[in-house]
């Protein structure tokens, strides 16, 4: 199978899997759920893809990424790592909109190598719907219609 074909079975078995499931009532988006950090699955992002496939390019490869989520604290973090030590992170204060709905706003994004950081100028603002969560895997779309598999994970 091509990388396509694959993609096109994942997003149809998430599409499944959201029928079956009552998002409006079963997935709800609270502290207690969503405050983690999740390690990423699979995504059709396309920045993320595309530092992913570019990494090489600057003697690197793309390491584990990570998004970190703290609803009490009004915070996300996104977080692509570089071994053994860069990475590039994002920033963004978000808000718990609705039962499924988190609305983020980009506040700070870094460069990170092991002889020196650079900052680099947040930009950007959306939401993610939760359309599946429990207490190991979370999937998200967003309001580009990307779309993000994650698990929970205790590595970062």
């Amino acid at each position: 199978m091509t990388d396509e074909e694959i993609n096109r079975e994942i997003l149809a078995a998430i599409e499944s899997l959201e029928r079956l499931v009552d998002v409006a009532v079963t997935v709800t988006t609270s502290d207690e759920s969503l405050s983690a950090t999740w390690k990423l699955l699979w995504t059709t992002e396309k920045e993320t893809l595309f530092i992913f496939k570019q990494a090489p390019f600057f003697g690197t490869k793309a390491g584990e990424t990570f998004q970190t989520i703290d609803v009490q604290g009004g915070t996300l973090s996104n977080t692509i790592t570089f071994p053994p030590s860069g990475m590039f992170d994002v920033s963004a204060s978000i808000h718990v909109a609705s039962a499924q709905r988190v609305n983020f706003q980009f506040t700070g994004a870094r460069l990170v190598t092991a002889s020196w950081t650079l900052p680099v100028p947040p930009f950007g603002q959306g939401w993610f719907d939760n359309t599946y969560i429990d207490n190991e895997i979370r999937i998200s779309r967003d309001s580009r219609g990307d779309v993000l598999i994650t698990e929970r994970s205790t590595e970062m």
